[in-house]
């Protein structure tokens, strides 16, 4: 049996192995920080065989940057030991929801989430710091430049005391932007991997880094695949007290995986909107508009005078012309498509018919309008209601995220992520749409338990996710509630996970560390304080099933065993696993098995294992921890 690798997907040698397929010349080899040798690509090489003209160092070019840039972007590609643990207690309806709420820092769980929803999540929303020169919670770690950038910038004085926080990242540090751009930066390069080919990404942002961010994405996800910038009317009203002009908008900045394969969602026919549509002339084909014949690109052969109904002779304005030739135009005046007005006498328009249109929905605009969409008022308002207390700022309203959600053109099962969540509006908003649209699509909320203010812990919430878990258990029930018989099998429910340390000790990743002294205090290579659920979801993860999977506890042979997606994986990490459970394992004919390393009875199961897969289950892949 194999060894499970549990750890995250290694993207780095990934992107060597597709390399060396192309170009097995610039391939070499070195030693790792553990003096192992594996593969390395030369740059150098690989340069010369893409270009015959090289940049060279410090050669001027187009490019956006900053300081630590190059360790952000590693940072995106190492690989993390990490899990996810799982928090029943905390959960609703944890065995039969489809939904995730983890909590813990969102870098490292994009990385453990990478290699089970690589290319399966259909949107995702961030609403990310908009660095107003409050503090970062997420201080990524890039230790040896930052140290080195204060001291070249003498932030200290001459006793060694910092003159002011950087950290505190105001506009005085001279780090404003460098600090956002280095937690955005991985964050994002791993979020594109998540995305689906027809995926789209949408990211809240105002005024202090929109600028930055487009440049950032626009290199993570191409120029070629931004979508749209909408600007949300985020303000009703007037703020007098504003130094030069008063905010009332932010932006929504809206990227494509892969433009050519992404298709926006149309927004519902207004009543407005129809009522521009009438059927004067009782045409058969229904109620239409007209529209305007002439266009402003001249072509000589569409520019002819047209005799109205009445006799009066009409030409195109000066400068245009019919957007229709002659013979087109006479096609379509013999199909009653064209309209001269009630008296016959009005310039020729063309008729445009309400069945006939491309879409049935109405194609969005990049204004945002709080009559719409909601203001940031009513986002407060909503969690203050639920919650009974005002506990958490800024938070989005529902709306302004159902709008999103509707532009994401979602499939019946999509997967929307939001990797800041918050007070989880997202969770709240798609349970809605879901809801109103029979849709059954899932939310993965990652949120880092950060500690609260003073009122929220007297209201009895010591950290956001606790606010957004309580939020999304109310808010499940109002929805459901509203919903009546539409709302019978909606997903109301959410399972708590919970990042951690790895299931298991050091020795399992760096077995030559450890001499023969200590193998007998090694003999179990997992956590003490670590449960078989806990082991069940790093399986999981290292897998790739989804989190979202039903699992089920049952015993054969006198064993606990899990049963992951109905006989997709079956796991034991029992002690002492008899030849009885084994046997009754083969016979389900999982895909996957596994157990733990020394865990069999005795040496006739061992004897005896490949034998009874062999006769019962040969193609299950059989794996140990």
């Amino acid at each position: 049996m194999d060894k499970l690798k549990m750890m995250s997907r290694d993207v780095v040698g990934g992107n060597v192995q597709k390399i060396a397929a192309l170009f097995p010349q610039c391939v070499t080899e070195r030693l790792d920080k553990d003096s192992k040798p594996e593969l390395a690509i030369d740059f150098d090489k690989l340069r010369a065989e893409l270009s015959n003209e090289v940049l060279d160092e410090g050669e001027e070019r187009y490019q956006f940057t900053w300081p630590d840039k190059r360790a952000a972007s590693r940072l995106a590609n190492e690989r993390t030991t990490m899990t996810l643990r799982p928090d029943r207690a905390s959960s609703v309806d944890f065995d039969a929801t489809q939904n995730l709420y983890i909590e813990g820092d969102n870098l490292d769980v994009l990385k453990v989430l990478r290699e089970t929803y690589l290319g399966k999540v259909k949107m995702i929303y961030i609403d990310p710091p908009y660095n107003t020169g409050n503090e970062f919670v997420y201080n990524d770690d890039f230790a040896g430049s930052y140290v080195g950038f204060l001291e070249s910038c003498k932030m200290y004085d001459e006793n060694g005391n910092l003159q002011f926080d950087p950290k505190a990242n105001n506009e005085s540090n001279g780090r404003f932007h460098t600090d956002w751009l280095n937690m955005m930066y991985p964050r994002l390069k791993v979020a594109r991997d998540l995305l689906s080919t027809d995926g789209v990404i949408f990211i809240s942002i105002d005024d202090n880094e929109v600028e930055n961010l487009r440049k950032i994405c626009d290199e993570i996800f191409g120029s070629q695949n931004f979508v749209a910038q909408l600007i949300w009317e985020r303000a009703f009203a007037p703020k007098n007290d504003a130094k030069y002009v008063s905010n009332s908008h932010d932006y929504v900045v809206i990227y494509a995986k892969k433009i050519d394969t992404f298709s926006i969602g149309r927004l519902p026919r207004t009543a407005e909107a129809d009522a521009r549509y009438s059927n004067p002339d009782n045409d058969p084909r229904g109620v239409w508009q007209s529209d305007n014949l002439t266009v402003k690109s001249y072509t000589a052969s569409c520019d002819y005078p047209i005799t109205t109904p009445s006799g009066r002779v009409v030409e195109p304005p000066a400068g245009r012309c019919w957007s229709l030739s002659k013979k087109a135009f006479f096609e379509r005046l013999q199909d009653n498509r064209i309209w001269f007005g009630a008296d016959g006498d009005g310039v020729p328009r063309i008729k445009r018919f309400l069945s006939e249109l491309k879409h049935d929905g109405m194609t969005p605009t990049s204004i945002l309008f709080y009559k719409e969409v909601g203001h940031s008022q009513e986002g407060s308002q909503e969690v203050n209601k639920l919650l009974e207390a005002g506990v958490f700022d800024g938070p989005k309203p529902v709306r302004l995220l159902m709008r999103l959600l509707t532009l994401a053109n979602l499939d019946d099962n999509s997967i929307v992520l939001d990797f800041f969540s918050g007070s989880a509006s997202m969770g709240h908003a798609l349970m809605k749409y879901n809801a109103e649209n029979e849709k059954h699509c899932k939310f993965v909320l990652v949120q880092l338990p950060e500690v609260t203010d003073d009122k929220a812990r007297k209201a009895g919430y010591n950290t956001i996710c606790e606010i957004g878990e309580e939020r999304i258990r109310r808010a499940g029930k109002k929805v459901k509630e509203e919903a009546g018989v539409m709302g019978q099998d909606l997903d109301i429910g959410f399972r708590v996970l919970k990042l951690d340390s790895s299931n298991m000790e050091d020795v399992y990743y760096t077995p030559d560390n450890f001499d023969a002294n200590n193998l007998f205090t090694l003999a179990d290579n997992i956590k003490t304080d670590r449960t078989s659920e806990d082991l069940l979801f790093q399986v999981m993860l290292d897998l790739g099933i989804e989190l979202s999977a039903t699992i089920r506890s049952e015993e054969l042979g006198g064993r606990n065993v899990w049963n992951v997606d109905n006989g997709y994986l079956m796991a034991c990490f029992d002690r002492d696993v008899n030849e009885a459970t084994i046997t009754e394992i083969a016979k389900q004919k999982p895909v996957y098995f596994v157990m733990r390393d020394a865990s069999a009875a005795n040496d006739n199961v061992l004897d005896n294992f490949d034998q009874l897969f062999a006769n019962y289950s040969p193609d299950t892949t059989c794996k140990i921890l």
